[in-house]
């Protein structure tokens, strides 16, 4: 089962909220989140309400200043993120890992099975872009840019028919993809 403290304050101060599954809006609990600590478990915070906006996947560890967080991960390529506003407890796989991704909305354009990690769908697949897929097993984040690396999606079991809709709608393209194993 997993646990995450979020707290209003930087450095693990002020008000908290002990959160141990989904959260929609984090402040309906405190009045803003600039720090948290992941005591068991994995998660996907948010800085939108209703799991949409920018994403932060974060495993255990502490993270004691999210402005500090979003500014070493905007120098990466990653979204600024200043504060969580709902987050997403991603429960443990066992087992394998399969999903179709789709070089275009709707499943058109080329399409490949993955069941593995794949840091760069160029050079794997020559597909240019992922624009939809289909989740059958396990948890993913998909990245922008090669090597795992700039804005993230968090992708579980489902149908993703055009991402612009998932709610990850600054994200421009999907370049690499990784499996959230047991361990994160």
């Amino acid at each position: 089962m997993g646990r995450i403290i979020f707290y209003e304050e930087r450095n693990f101060q002020g008000r908290s909220y002990d959160c141990s599954s989904d959260c929609g809006d984090i402040h309906m609990h405190l009045n803003r989140c600039n720090s948290c600590r992941v005591e068991n478990g994995c998660f996907v915070a948010y800085d939108h309400p209703n799991f949409t906006g920018n994403q932060v996947f974060l495993k255990r560890g502490e993270y004691s200043d999210f402005q500090r967080i979003g500014s070493m991960m905007g120098m990466m390529g990653m979204a600024m993120m200043d504060t969580v506003r709902s987050c997403r407890m991603i429960p443990m796989h066992r087992g394998q890992f399969r999903m179709k991704i789709h070089e275009r909305e709707n499943y058109g354009g080329q399409m490949h099975e993955l069941m593995d990690d794949c840091e760069s769908i160029q050079d794997r697949y020559l597909m240019s872009d992922c624009q939809s897929c289909n989740v059958t097993d396990g948890h993913w984040l998909m990245f922008e840019q090669p090597s795992y690396k700039g804005r993230m999606m968090y992708v579980r079991p489902g149908e993703y028919r055009n991402f612009r809709e998932t709610g990850a709608s600054n994200m421009t393209r999907i370049s690499s993809i990784r499996r959230i194993t047991d361990n994160c």
